[in-house]
């Protein structure tokens, strides 16, 4: 009997060894594409960088809260950026000293107008202004910036109509859609063949879990990866009511953002 009790609770452990890394969020993942793999790496709350083909996209490179003395630091380590995509101007997600800390010669910027006015001069030579509906090719990669906007009467104050972009990317045939700071809307309710979406989802600023799981079921991305979740009390959005409600419609993957 003992032995038996032994051997059961060896097989138990290696069990939770062997899923643990799994059950475990990780900083990056990667999605299969032409050309090579996507790799995905989170970075902090709404920062991310996409690497695709020997190209490296910065998304939204904003300091951690509570960064310490050098709020770069994170971004430096990286490396450098051929493009750097803005979608509004909030702290959160804009950080002048981080755009100067890790713009290269060659990093191509595109922002909507807020953003472009908030930038050095010298940087905005390299800065092309993205109003929503607009398309661009950077590299050869697609880009189209999608309109983000609060649509709760209470909350149109943190995100007004026109100021900001959601941005869906091309990567090897892959649509990937970076939602900013957004509530579902008439333009974004129901994109089309998005292979994996970005969604915020905190309070008060941008949407409930709930709702952003049925925003999920109207355009079904094959994946999608919760971001921007920790609500303006400092607690987290629960993903796991998140990937309840979600169901089926499509995969989801939890990231370590915080």
């Amino acid at each position: 009997m003992v032995r038996h009790i032994k051997f059961a609770a060896a097989i138990f452990i290696a069990f939770a060894i062997c899923t643990g890394a799994a059950m475990s969020a990780s900083h990056d993942d990667t999605i299969a594409a032409s050309g090579g793999a996507i790799e995905i790496h989170a970075i902090y709350h709404a920062s991310l960088m996409l690497t695709w083909n020997g190209k490296h996209i910065l998304i939204d490179p904003a300091p951690q809260k509570d960064a310490g003395a050098d709020p770069a630091a994170e971004f430096r380590a990286l490396p450098k950026p051929d493009l750097i995509l803005y979608t509004h101007d909030h702290g959160d997600h804009f950080n002048v000293a981080i755009l100067e800390a890790v713009a290269g010669a060659d990093t191509a910027i595109l922002a909507p107008q807020k953003v472009y006015d908030a930038i050095p001069p010298a940087l905005q030579a390299r800065t092309h202004v993205m109003a929503n509906g607009a398309n661009t090719t950077v590299d050869g990669i697609a880009v189209e910036a999608v309109p983000a906007y609060n649509t709760t009467p209470e909350r149109t104050k943190f995100h007004p109509k026109g100021e900001g972009n959601g941005y869906i990317l091309t990567l090897g045939g892959k649509r990937i859609f970076i939602a900013g700071d957004t509530e579902e809307t008439p333009e974004n309710a129901h994109l089309d063949n998005i292979d994996a979406a970005f969604l915020p989802m905190n309070q008060p600023y941008t949407e409930t879990v709930e709702a952003a799981a049925k925003w999920v079921k109207d355009f079904k991305p094959h994946i999608v990866y919760p971001y921007h979740f920790r609500n303006a009390d400092g607690t987290m959005s629960d993903l796991d009511v998140f990937k309840k409600d979600v169901g089926t419609a499509a995969e989801v993957r939890v990231l370590e953002w915080y």
